[in-house]
């Protein structure tokens, strides 16, 4: 379908009012399209579902239980921008096209520079608010990872010689972390709790001090120290291969500040489990590889994807011993 004629049936389906300006598209959007329309009642964001990840058996079930979720937070008072309902659903489709509509917000995301330590102790506040919605004892079960990276790169060398520049020589360090993970991933307490899933900083806009998180569609249960390393790291500099260890520090403090989570834990099996990017890592060659993708400009986002995570990858292996030095200073 044409995205013109798109929009223009999607605010006539929902009634949002006539189009005043020429939709544009908003950067940032990594896995879906995101559009600003502006109408004669008001300005939307709509996200165009990725058409590859809503094929998947799964991803109606997955969606419908993250808009269950996200009701929870609203109830709950948490500060984001939520999607808007018609007809009593979120989730909605023209002709194949899913898409959710959400207000705007005149908010932006911070760069690396520009996070402070009032930023990590206000997201460290809203990680454990979130976090105490629904915290309990649970036994926490977490997948072995099964990747063959090596398949990857080996048919890269044929089909995309810049993605087999990229990881030839990094196998090892590869399946050196998932190695790692698999063998601590049953070892974290056992705690479970409503978490976000990518909070990192390009998820929340600011207006001054205010804020709202966005990009709710990962929301699900999972173990909450996890969530709460990875985003310590984030949100001080890992995104940059920088880590500025007072923002990691002030972040935890803020956090258990205002959780009943213990901070006397196996730090180190945390540093292990933490290998998420590597499942984002495969998502991102397959896309380079044109596999599950269907445009240029989609490949194109995955191959800088791939560049940038495994430059995260080398660094994190790197930083070990700093950032478990870090947590041993604020423990003591």
């Amino acid at each position: 379908m044409d995205i013109n004629l798109l929009f223009e049936n999607i605010v006539k389906e929902l009634d949002l009012g006539n189009l005043v300006e020429d939709p544009t598209q908003v950067t940032g959007g990594l896995t879906h399209r995101m559009f600003k329309i502006s109408t004669d009642k008001g300005k939307y964001i709509i996200k165009l579902l990725n058409p590859n990840i809503m094929k998947r058996p799964t991803a109606l079930d997955n969606f419908n239980s993250v808009d269950a979720i996200e009701e929870i937070l609203k109830e709950n008072n948490i500060s984001a921008i939520y999607s808007l309902k018609f007809n009593d659903k979120k989730m909605q489709k023209i002709e194949s096209q899913y898409f959710y509509v959400y207000d705007w917000y005149d908010g932006k995301a911070l760069n690396g520079e520009e996070i402070t330590k009032f930023h990590c102790e206000e997201m460290g506040k809203l990680l454990a608010k979130i976090h105490n919605i629904d915290l309990k004892e649970k036994e926490y079960i977490q997948d072995k990872k099964d990747i063959d990276f090596k398949y990857y790169i080996d048919i890269s060398k044929d089909n995309n010689p810049y993605i087999y520049e990229l990881l030839h020589d990094k196998l090892d360090v590869l399946n050196e972390s998932i190695n790692e993970g698999n063998k601590v991933c049953n070892l974290l307490p056992n705690y479970e709790s409503i978490c976000h899933n990518d909070m990192d900083p390009k998820n929340v806009l600011w207006l001054g001090n205010d804020y709202k998180l966005i990009d709710l569609e990962c929301l699900g249960y999972f173990n909450p120290y996890i969530e709460l390393y990875e985003l310590a790291i984030c949100w001080s500099g890992y995104e940059k291969c920088n880590i500025n260890y007072e923002l990691f520090k002030t972040f935890l403090k803020s956090y258990f500040d205002n959780s009943k989570l213990s901070i006397n834990i196996n730090w180190e099996n945390v540093y292990y489990a933490n290998n998420g990017r590597l499942e984002w890592l495969l998502f991102n060659i397959k896309r380079s590889l044109m596999i599950d993708c269907d445009s240029k400009e989609e490949q194109q986002i995955g191959l800088n994807e791939v560049k940038e995570t495994i430059n995260h990858v080398i660094y994190y292996k790197n930083a070990k011993d700093d950032i478990l030095k870090a947590i041993n200073e604020i423990i003591k």
